[in-house]
């Protein structure tokens, strides 16, 4: 018994030992955040700064330009969250609920496209948004966000309607119900779960991204996400390492705060494609 107490312990140890490694790279970003530029260097492995400089959250914001990139970032993220939403759910109530000719090739093809890396599809989204008179402007970054074929949240949304009992789409029709009807009345809002982890993982996804709005920006600053603002911190001769700290924090927030509200859902949701 002693000696299960004892391994059970030595277990729990590593495991916050590793947790603690795992998450030193976010906590070591929140307390940089929080120092000097001379505490940083001479105190940088440190965790606990000597006194909480709120300079860094301020310069970031008013002189970073944070503040115009958090509002762009705000409206890319919701923008795409909605289109993607309305693509998938729509796309995945049509495999999950239906059959129709060429529906295993399609579901084939969409799963191939897992495959093909971002950076190989830059240079035709480029092209595509350009050819559009979209470059330079927010309409281009939220439709090469929202672009692509989003599998795993078309597959999530197949098995979540595909478990749904037809007796209430029946139920439905003989209300009246059409397609449409039925899928917004009947079917939506039984998929909260499956819509709270899309809502969760593509919010991440767009808030956090990097590559897209930096090469359809590239000419208008004032447009940059906080993603792409935050790089642009980096001077050429002097880099604002408390300030592009700072700027991680303010950029890292609505993401724990947008996970902490939908989190039950995104749990709900996890257990339910893995039980369909």
């Amino acid at each position: 018994m002693t000696m299960k107490k004892l391994s059970q312990g030595l277990t729990h140890a590593f495991l916050i030992a590793l947790c603690f490694v795992w998450i030193y790279p976010f906590l070591w970003m929140i307390s940089a955040s929080f120092k000097t530029q001379n505490e940083f260097f001479e105190k940088g492995l440190s965790l606990i700064p000597e006194s909480f400089q709120l300079d860094n959250f301020i310069r970031a914001w008013n002189e970073g330009n944070f503040g115009q990139y958090f509002s762009n970032s705000i409206i890319v993220t919701i923008a795409t969250i909605l289109i993607v939403l309305f693509i998938t759910a729509t796309c995945g109530y049509a495999l999950g609920r239906y059959s129709f000719f060429g529906k295993k090739m399609f579901i084939f093809i969409l799963g191939i496209s897992i495959f093909v890396p971002l950076e190989f599809s830059i240079i035709p989204i480029f092209q595509l948004i350009k050819d559009l008179g979209l470059m330079n402007s927010l309409s281009g970054v939220i439709m090469a966000e929202a672009g692509g074929g989003h599998v795993l949240f078309v597959l999530l949304f197949a098995s979540f309607f595909a478990q749904i009992p037809k007796e209430l789409e029946e139920a439905a029709i003989i209300d009246g119900c059409g397609f449409l009807r039925t899928f917004i009345h009947v079917a939506l809002p039984l998929s909260k779960p499956i819509i709270g982890s899309v809502v969760i993982m593509q919010f991440i996804w767009t808030w956090n991204s990097f590559l897209l709005p930096l090469v359809l920006t590239l000419s208008t600053p004032e447009l940059r996400t906080l993603a792409v603002g935050l790089y642009a911190l980096r001077g050429e001769n002097i880099v604002d390492w408390t300030g592009i700290a700072a700027g991680g924090t303010i950029a890292i927030v609505p993401i724990i705060v947008i996970f902490l509200v939908l989190q039950r859902y995104f749990v709900d949701g996890m257990a339910g494609a893995v039980k369909g």
